[in-house]
């Protein structure tokens, strides 16, 4: 098999969620790129249009304005009618706060995206998959945080290591059904949501100390593992998970 087809993604159906900024939407050109039919899930309608708008001069978008963690909103959607080859799990969110400032309202905001909505996303979807009997892949985009701890990210780091629980468990349980499910984890990217931890100079000094390339990760650093996950050159993998991590978790 040739290298074009081994990774070709030409005319397959991803859907993307947190798809209107930062890692999402780059991920979401480059789908386009690449020649993939993209639906794009965020809450912002107008972001997601100007999007579409600009990913149709290079491939194939559409967009759902849809809030994935109104599960009854996510139930009622279109996606309940389409059959997709792959879904993308990139919704997200982080509060860093030291573990006793933490309050309920914010454990409910990380959990209820990071977490539950990404499940229950993933069940509809996988529903679809399973009625039409189609091959499928899972990209559930995780973190290094699903590996590591750190300080005041104790919430956070619980919902990165829960995703990677169920996508160990999801692997065993759908692969008969030849879904794939694995993740990506990423270390700190400078994107809108990491934008003002990383402002704070002996933070970033920090972070910087541990990534042993020296250097943040860029958006497309990430493009070659969702390359492989979304492509038949992955057949042979579920349960995994890639890091893009720059050596963080190797020691």
């Amino acid at each position: 098999m040739k290298v074009d087809s081994l990774f070709s993604m030409k005319d397959d159906k991803i859907i993307i969620t947190g798809a209107s900024r930062g890692i999402g939407s780059a991920i979401a050109e480059f789908l386009c790129e690449a020649g993939a039919r993209v639906t794009l899930v965020a809450r912002d309608e107008d972001e997601l249009r100007s999007l579409a708008t600009r990913l149709n001069n290079k491939g194939y978008a559409d967009f759902i304005a849809l809030d994935v963690t109104d599960l009854a909103a996510v139930k009622n959607s279109r996606i309940k009618d389409e059959c997709y080859d792959v879904l993308i799990n990139n919704a997200g969110t982080n509060h860093p706060l030291p573990f006793q400032d933490v309050t309920e309202e914010i454990y409910d905001k990380i959990i209820n995206l990071n977490t539950k909505s990404t499940y229950f996303l993933t069940q509809l979807v996988v529903s679809n998959m399973l009625r039409e009997g189609t091959s499928g892949s899972i990209i559930n985009i995780s973190s290094q945080m699903g590996h590591v701890g750190a300080k005041n990210r104790s919430v956070y780091c619980m919902s990165k290591f829960a995703l990677e629980g169920m996508t160990r468990a999801l692997a065993v349980e759908l692969a008969p059904h030849n879904i794939r499910v694995n993740t990506v984890c990423p270390t700190f990217i400078e994107t809108p949501m990491t934008k003002g931890f990383l402002e704070d100079e002996s933070f970033r000094t920090e972070v910087l100390a541990k990534i042993k390339t020296g250097r943040l990760a860029r958006p497309n650093d990430l493009f070659g593992a969702i390359a492989l996950l979304a492509s038949v050159a992955s057949q042979m993998m579920t349960g995994s998970s890639l890091m893009i991590d720059g050596g963080w978790t190797a020691d």
